[in-house]
């Protein structure tokens, strides 16, 4: 029987109790930032991919539209990174998902230059830089508002706040903080550490759902049953995607280097605009912007491309990924990853017909993500989600296990001011 020392001591109710008003408040800030910039993004995008070409009668998606449009997006980005003050916070490379508050004066440059990217067709998600601007501004107005509260508190509820809006649901925030929460010291069982943040996570969902009503239910084929065979090619499918991914976190400190020399951000964002066109000329339109509404076309369709056609979307992807991170635009990676991730597993589906399509798609985008962002309740979360088939579930869990083998104690998809990769 354990000792009374190593028992943790629940917190007392009514300390629980007093964070549901500010957990509820962040929540829905943290979404309606998110819901303000995507909104905004998206009128900007059908006025550069609509709207202009058409009056230019140029086609939407030609090869020519596309570099130029990339191009000018850089060159514009890093003109506004130079100009506004905290020049829209620090180098991309090295920010993670969840990171120390930004100082205040930082999140307006932020957002402003990711609606350019989201708008201008970057292969980037909106999820590290809402996060972070929804962390700056939580920590400013609760060091007003409650300045005997601790910094960490606001960070938590921001960050699961818009990781609920992001994913439509609070699990996903619950699972993401889960792996941080767990090690960290401090009074109190799990859950009396994740009441606040959940609260949070689960008005930011609610706010986003009522709002937009998100959904990341690609509609694959029902997966009736597993077999022996299925096993075998969860195994082999989670582990391309992982060597996939992991190919992108080890050429991301070497592409970084490569813009770092330019020393110029509006120099490095320029070219690296037009490395992205060139790459959305080879790869199709469907290889830009986050990816979300992409991939679910891709996905509606899993006989309309060749092998070779998916295959050469899930590499180009992955390349606009490492380029659009490394050279100064601002923006998440697990929105791309996840179409390189479904890409693969089509890819599978068409080189071998006999795979489920719902397997091999939820097996790449597992070891994709495990590679990305070596969150491993999160990357189970979001192929499990993209199926919505619980059958799919101990299939994944098997798949996941070498996955994970082959990405743990690799580098991280994120880089130390010096420009090294961190572990």
């Amino acid at each position: 029987m354990t000792s009374d020392s190593a028992v943790a001591e629940p917190a007392p109710a009514r300390r629980l109790l007093a964070l549901i008003v500010p957990a509820l408040a962040v929540g829905v800030a943290s979404a309606l930032v998110l819901l303000g910039v995507s909104l905004l993004a998206e009128e900007l995008q059908d006025v550069l991919w609509k709207t202009l070409p058409d009056a230019l009668s140029v086609g939407r998606f030609s090869s020519l539209w596309m570099i130029v449009m990339l191009t000018v997006t850089g060159l514009v980005t890093g003109l506004v990174v130079r100009a506004v003050p905290g020049r829209a916070g620090p180098d991309p490379a090295t920010m993670g998902l969840v990171d120390p508050p930004l100082p205040p004066h930082v999140v307006p440059g932020l957002l402003l230059v990711t609606v350019l990217a989201l708008a201008g067709g970057v292969s980037l998600g909106p999820e590290n830089p809402i996060t972070a601007a929804n962390i700056a501004l939580a920590a400013w107005a609760g060091r007003r508002l409650a300045p005997d509260a601790p910094g960490r508190l606001w960070l938590g509820l921001a960050a699961a706040g818009t990781v609920g809006a992001l994913f439509g649901t609070p699990v996903a925030a619950a699972l993401i903080l889960t792996e941080s929460l767990a090690s960290t010291p401090g009074p109190g069982a799990l859950w009396d550490k994740l009441f606040g943040p959940l609260a949070a996570g689960a008005a930011g969902s609610l706010t986003m759902s009522l709002a937009e009503h998100p959904s990341f239910d690609l509609s694959l084929p029902a997966y009736t049953h597993a077999g022996w065979g299925d096993l075998l090619s969860a195994v082999v499918i989670a582990s391309a995607g992982a060597v996939l991914g992991l190919a992108a976190v080890y050429a991301f400190p070497l592409v970084h280097r490569c813009f770092r020399a330019l020393r110029h951000p509006v120099l490095a964002l320029t070219l690296g605009g037009l490395a992205l066109g060139l790459l959305g000329a080879l790869g199709g339109h469907l290889t830009l912007f986050k990816g979300l509404d992409e991939v679910k076309t891709i996905a509606s369709d899993p006989d309309g491309w060749s092998a070779a056609e998916f295959g050469t979307m899930a590499v180009v992807k992955t390349a606009a990924l490492v380029i659009a991170a490394t050279c100064g635009f601002r923006g998440g990676r697990i929105f791309p990853a996840v179409f390189s991730g479904v890409a693969l597993g089509l890819c599978a589906h068409a080189l071998v017909d006999a795979v489920p399509v719902a397997l091999a798609v939820t097996c790449a985008v597992l070891g994709v993500l495990l590679a990305v962002t070596r969150q491993g309740w999160l990357s189970l979360f979001t192929a499990a989600v993209l199926a919505g088939d619980t059958a799919l579930l101990p299939v994944l869990c098997v798949a996941l296990l070498p996955g994970w083998l082959l990405v743990t104690g690799r580098p991280l998809m994120q880089l130390r001011e010096d420009g090294t990769a961190m572990r």
